[in-house]
Order: C-alpha cells, then structure tokens, then sequence
C-alpha cells in the first residue's frame, strides 16, 4: 500500500467523523428511529467482542465449552432472565461441560 492511499484513507475517516460530529446531533434528534439504533450499537459492539473473543482461536474457529455457554447466555438474555441469572447459568454450564 502507498503513503498516497494510506494518506488518502485517513483523510477520508477524519472527514466522516468530523461529519458525524456536526451532523449527527441534529439527525438523532430529527429522526427517532435512529436515536433509538444508536443506543443499541455499544450492546452491539460488546457482543460481537463477546462472540470473537470466544469462539475465534487465530485464524480458525474453535468451539467448545465457551461457546455452550455464551450460547446458554444468549438464550437467557433473549428470556429476559436477571443479569446475575445469566452470568451464573453460563458460569455452571461452563464448568460442566468441562468436567
């Protein structure tokens, strides 16, 4: 990759957040339908780290007993269980199956 590319790329990300920050105030405020996209995006974020993180192992994918749980935990989530429900049922459904 050039320094032309590179330079142009990072122009082009300033350019958007610095849009993002003058006219994204105004449009959450006009349009409340994405007022309320914008509030589900950091759950969004987190997941998606959640789910990298646990079934992603370099460049291939690996699941075991990690992923029954996070899957566990989704289930309960979507129920809308208690925060310490969810956590403990992944939690022993866990150390369950790696028994």
């Amino acid at each position: 990759m050039t320094w032309g590319v590179i330079a142009l790329l990072a122009i082009g990300v300033w350019s958007q957040r610095l849009a993002g920050m003058f006219a994204g105030g105004a449009l959450l405020d006009r349009v409340p339908l994405f007022a309320r996209l914008a509030s589900l995006i950091p759950a969004a974020v987190v997941g998606a780290v959640i789910i990298q993180l646990t079934i992603a192992d370099g460049r291939s994918l690996t699941l075991d007993a990690r992923s029954v749980g996070v899957a566990v935990a989704g289930v309960l989530v979507w129920r809308r269980a208690p925060v310490i429900v969810v956590v403990t049922a992944a939690a022993v459904v866990t150390a369950l199956i790696r028994l």
